[in-house]
């Protein structure tokens, strides 16, 4: 009987097991992801060029993405962003100094998102840095009965130092990030990856587990319909295919951190938490205590919204337990608010 040796396996092998030995500092950057990139679909899935202007809407909220001539930024671009915070969270936690600026060498950015290191690859690093820095988003923010609406990029600029003539060796590269990704990381809003995340072979698959990670975090479980999933994916698949891929995810049971199961009479999708995320701080934050009188004082801080999905963005959101928990968690309800308004 001859087997087909060709099949695909689930995620891609791990290129580069022991990539820890001689990159420390990179292997010492935990995976880091700003929130808001979690949140909403500010990456194309697709590996063909989209260069239309995308708009979503959510209530009161509006979304819109602009790409350049060269396409919307992918969520592989994304990649050199989850690099960038990743280094600048880990500097954060030794005390150092950061910079919007970030110095890439490309070989390590490469070995730390789990490609080759072939020169093909090494040219797709300045083909995604044209894309991210073209990029443009703008958004409304709503507090009371005024409407702010930003504009910013992904990016801000970009710089590449390579050898002489266009087939030279790329050396490294540098990037500023944009103020508004570079605040966010400064008020450490953001949560930790799994490393085989760069092993999920399809960008949907990424984005889905983008969401898992933000909305069901250290939860037992999160339920969402497939509809709804499917509009915070940003895919443009049709319901009956995001069908099929999420009974595919069911099948294979391979996403990192969480199982997934379909509940296919209520056509709803639940995420189940494997308990597999990294221990220490992650786990430490749940075992926080609050005094019941916090409470009153969090809603007072944040009128409107649900004080105990505030509370749950907060333990998501701390990355270690801090000295006066009932202050700081009062204190990230004025934020939230002050950022957000009234829901």
């Amino acid at each position: 009987m001859v087997t087909d040796n060709t099949k695909l396996t689930p995620l891609l092998p791990n290129r580069h097991p022991q990539h820890d030995l001689f990159i420390c500092d990179v292997a010492d950057a935990v995976l880091k992801d700003v929130m808001q990139h979690m949140e909403h679909p500010f990456y194309s899935l697709s590996k063909k060029p989209e260069t239309m202007v995308k708009r979503y809407t959510n209530g009161d909220q509006w979304l819109e993405i602009t790409p350049s001539v060269k396409g919307l930024a992918t969520i592989y671009d994304k990649d050199i962003l989850i690099y960038c915070i990743s280094q600048i969270m880990a500097k954060l936690k030794r005390g150092e100094e950061v910079s919007p600026r970030v110095r890439i060498n490309s070989r390590e950015l490469l070995v730390f998102t789990n490609r080759g290191t072939s020169g093909r690859e090494y040219l797709s690093l300045i083909d995604a840095l044209d894309r991210l820095e073209g990029t443009r988003i703008r958004t409304n923010i709503m507090t009371g009965d005024e409407e702010q609406i930003d504009g910013f990029g992904l990016i801000d600029a970009s710089s590449i130092r390579r050898k002489q003539g266009l087939d030279g060796r790329l050396l490294w590269c540098e990037v500023k990030l944009s103020d508004w990704v570079f605040n966010a990381i400064r008020n450490e809003e953001v949560l930790t990856l799994h490393r085989d995340y760069f092993r999920l072979r399809k960008p949907i698959e990424r984005r889905v587990y983008e969401l898992a990670r933000k909305h069901c975090g250290q939860q037992k479980v999160w339920r969402i319909s497939l509809g709804k999933l499917l509009l915070k994916t940003g895919s443009q698949s049709p319901e009956k295919r995001f069908r099929q891929m999420i009974r595919q995810l069911v099948s294979h049971d391979h996403l990192p951190d969480y199982a997934v199961s379909f509940d296919e009479k209520a056509d709803m999708v639940v995420f189940t938490n494997r308990g597999t995320m990294m221990p220490g701080p992650l786990f430490e934050v749940d075992t926080v205590l609050l005094k019941p009188e916090t409470y009153k004082e969090a809603r007072n801080a944040a009128p409107g919204w649900d004080i105990h999905r505030l509370e749950r963005e907060w333990r998501d959101w701390m990355m270690e337990p801090p000295q006066s928990p009932d202050r700081a968690f009062v204190g990230f309800c004025c934020k939230w608010f002050e950022r957000r308004g009234r829901p």
